[in-house]
């Protein structure tokens, strides 16, 4: 077998694959780095489940929530600024400026950066960078959404 055949898996051994090395990484540090058996992201087009075995892909991310599933069932919470997303058959790599664990999200915080990027992008005065106003808007409501879906899932 040659290199290009030697990674693709057959059928049978994708059906072996029970989990998959998942690494969280921010621009300063690696946040996670374990086996998953299930990761949950919000693709550029969509959400996107990622199981063990799953097809090559690289894609953008957009903002917001990132679950994952510990071969023990357990499941930790993330939120991302966005990023990228690395899928190989037995390893899955986020990378993203800004990773931040649930329980460490701050809901008033995140209002009040919606508050101040609405007011930034309604006063439209000449010296707001109208590029960085949405952007931090678009951050905060993905906060906001991240701790609603949070929410709902303890439910």
């Amino acid at each position: 077998m040659n290199d290009t055949t030697d990674t693709i898996l057959t059928e049978h051994q994708h059906k072996k694959i029970t989990a998959m090395k998942l690494e969280i990484v921010s621009a300063e540090k690696l946040i996670f780095s374990d086996k998953v058996s299930m990761v949950f992201v919000m693709g550029v087009m969509g959400e996107l489940g990622i199981a063990p075995g799953h097809t090559p892909l690289v894609t953008l991310l957009k903002p917001g929530h990132v679950r994952i599933r510990r071969p023990d069932n357990n499941e930790e919470d993330f939120y991302i600024s966005g990023g990228m997303l690395e899928v190989q058959p037995t390893s899955v790599s986020i990378l993203a400026d800004t990773v931040i664990r649930a329980e460490e999200l701050d809901e008033a915080a995140a209002l009040e950066a919606k508050a101040r990027a609405e007011k930034a992008l309604h006063d439209r005065a000449e010296e707001v960078d109208l590029a960085r106003a949405t952007a931090e808007l678009v951050e905060a409501i993905a906060q906001i959404h991240t701790l609603q879906k949070l929410r709902k899932l303890v439910k």
